[in-house]
């Protein structure tokens, strides 16, 4: 059943079919910068689609055939970001928006074509996977308007792009193509513009036609390791644990024997 619900009137788009969740940053006309009330929607929607609407995975990218998102909406800077007090709320919202894409339940998955700028870029890093096509450029402009990016962000890079990339893209601020994030581990794959969607949704439907329990507990594992948090990987071995007494351990089980393909319902 098809499931779709607007956020920030419509700027922040989730729809949910098939166990799959599609969360788009719909402003192309500004290369989908991301507006103060979209970075507050972007929690919301995921809460939405790993709760009500029952996705296994979630697919994030931008409106349209050209660009991911070129970040923070920077006209709006004078107003929410003029000052200390200003400055600390919004970047609040940015983390909150980094954190519930990185701690979402459900694996999600970056499809990134065109500029994948600043928060964007954020978000990108906080994804568990990232796969881009070949128009696809990056950069963190942050050192070049004379902010600091958000230290939470800041790890999600270290983790995703490796130490040596994380401090070039950040000290430099230059724009960087997808050879050079591709080598260093960031992107798994880099593909044609026009087999972008079929190569995400492919993995989304593979991602999703597993066991829910069983992806949870790894993605709960895998941050447990990256974070070096010993409370998530307690938490990672709860979930775990679950699965041998699962439904859908049994249902995998009758499918192995039955050679057919399994049914999980994530209980």
């Amino acid at each position: 059943m098809k499931q779709i619900r607007d956020f920030a009137a419509g700027r922040i788009r989730a729809e949910s079919r098939e166990g799959i969740g599609f969360l788009t940053i719909d402003n192309p006309e500004r290369k989908n910068a991301i507006t103060a009330a979209m970075w507050r929607a972007i929690p919301d929607a995921i809460h939405w689609l790993c709760g009500e609407a029952g996705a296994r995975a979630i697919v994030l990218s931008g409106a349209g055939e050209h660009d991911f998102s070129a970040g923070a909406d920077i006209s709006e800077f004078p107003v929410v970001r003029n000052d200390t007090a200003t400055a600390r709320l919004y970047e609040a919202d940015n983390s909150a928006a980094f954190t519930a894409v990185r701690e979402a339940r459900v694996p999600v998955i970056a499809a990134i074509r065109g500029i994948c700028y600043g928060g964007g870029f954020g978000l990108a890093a906080a994804c568990d996977i990232r796969i881009a096509d070949e128009t696809a450029a990056f950069a963190v402009p942050a050192a070049r308007l004379g902010l600091a990016y958000p230290a939470d962000a800041v790890q999600d890079f270290a983790r995703s792009l490796g130490d040596q990339m994380a401090r070039k893209v950040l000290y430099t601020g230059r724009a960087m193509r997808t050879a050079e994030l591709l080598a260093c581990g960031f992107l798994l794959d880099v593909t044609a513009p026009e087999t972008l969607s079929d190569r995400v949704f492919a993995l989304a439907e593979m991602i999703a036609s597993n066991a829910p329990l069983s992806v949870q507990a790894s993605k709960l594992a895998l941050r447990a390791v990256a974070e070096v948090d010993d409370d998530l990987l307690r938490e990672a071995e709860v979930v775990g644990a679950s699965t041998f007494d699962s439904a859908d351990y049994a249902e995998g089980r009758r499918a192995f024997s039955e050679k057919r393909k399994p049914v999980f319902t994530g209980e």
